[in-house]
């Protein structure tokens, strides 16, 4: 999973570490004794005016007390005797110390390693270069590009910290952020919202729309929730059978209509029997369309019209990439989708889609498939991803 994408990244971790400690600034010596000479010497300190002196009378001395010669020799051998058995002093105990992260990586002191900012520009090309290889959106890839570069330009790493793993800390956060829209929780969603809940599936064809409208089934009703399936991608007569095999694997109820009749009447008709049945949960299959096919759009704009799902979902496949991407902004732009699924994320090699979908569309990607069965879909976050591409 990933494959590709993860090499390419740890591949440009070890080059920008290794420039990193190359390419420091330079130091003037005379600099450097002076900060060290700064730090050493403790500040000054202020000393009050001395008050002056108040004249007093003349006063005669006092006669001189007698000296114990024997108390001063006595108190002599009890000084000698203290200094020859002092106490031993306390061990101090060694601390290890932990190389700082985040903010506290960086100091403002000459003595911290910096990288110039020409060698970064150079770097951080190279990886624009090997996102965009990789299936990443030219957008996702410069925003990524540019956190990076914030985090590290015209700043001081401390000398204590390990410059391989705090570049991969900032690579982590620069590719969480680009991935960290609102979150959805579907199961929050299903559990607290008005029954029955009405999900439309859209996407073009081959995306794994249907496997995906199974599999969302299969997860709920191993909750206790009543599912109905709406079988409206009545253009292809394979779509209708294809949801009624799975139905009837899954012990679900289905409605659908012959092929070629209106889908938005397959839609409609499954919402009213959820309603008289009590039924929870309403998942509608839509015909797999191109997203530059305006009559077809235009027809799935109706089921919306008639159906009024509560959630649009879109569901993309993985492997299509950069096309991908473009599919969700149309299917965004005609019927405004809520969150993504994204299907063949096992078989993956590139990553690209992950990256860029949610960006893309400001909107979350809620589950991943991640195999050939129906317990195979995985709920997504920035951290899942992120963790699978350092691992």
């Amino acid at each position: 999973m990933f494959k590709n994408l993860k090499d390419r990244l740890g591949g440009f971790k070890g080059k920008l570490s290794k420039k990193l400690e190359e390419e420091l600034e330079a130091v003037p010596e005379e600099e450097l004794r002076r900060e060290e000479r700064a730090a050493a010497s403790p500040p000054p300190t202020t000393t009050k005016a001395p008050e002056p002196a108040i004249e007093t009378p003349e006063r005669p001395a006092p006669p001189p007390a007698p000296v114990d010669r024997k108390a001063q020799r006595a108190d002599r051998r009890a000084k000698r005797k203290g200094r020859k058995e002092k106490p031993p002093r306390p061990k101090k105990e060694k601390v290890k110390a932990t190389a700082p992260t985040g903010d506290a990586a960086f100091t403002d002191s000459i003595m911290g390693k910096m990288l110039k900012e020409k060698k970064l520009d150079d770097l951080l090309d190279d990886l624009e270069v090997l996102l965009l290889e990789s299936d990443v959106a030219l957008p996702v890839a410069e925003e990524i590009k540019e956190v990076l570069k914030e985090e590290l330009v015209g700043r001081r790493l401390k000398r204590d910290v390990d410059v391989d793993e705090f570049i991969e800390a900032a690579l982590r956060d620069s590719i969480r952020k680009v991935l960290s829209v609102d979150p959805v929780d579907l199961d929050v969603y299903v559990r607290e919202h008005e029954k029955p809940v009405v999900l439309m599936f859209v996407g073009v064809n081959g995306t794994g729309k249907t496997t995906a409208i199974a599999r969302i089934a299969h997860r709920y009703k191993k909750q206790g929730y009543s599912v109905v399936l709406a079988a409206g991608d009545t253009f292809r007569a394979g779509a209708i059978e294809q949801l009624t095999i799975h139905s009837e694997r899954l012990g679900v109820k289905i409605i659908k209509h012959k092929a070629g009749s209106d889908p938005a009447a397959v839609a409609y008709d499954a919402v009213e029997h959820a309603k008289a049945r009590y039924k929870d949960i309403v998942l509608i299959d839509t015909a797999g369309r191109m997203q530059t096919n305006v009559n077809l759009m235009d027809e799935m704009k109706k089921i919306q019209r008639i159906a009024k799902p509560d959630q649009v979902v879109f569901v993309g496949d993985s492997l299509a990439g950069n096309d991908a991407v473009e599919q969700a902004r149309k299917f965004e732009e005609a019927v405004g989708i809520d969150f993504a699924i994204l299907t063949k994320i096992d078989a993956d090699a590139k990553g690209g889609a992950a990256l860029s979908i949610a960006h893309a569309v400001g909107k979350p990607i809620a589950f991943v498939g991640t195999g050939q069965e129906y317990d195979d879909l995985e709920v997504f976050d920035p951290d899942w991803m992120v963790d699978r591409l350092f691992a």
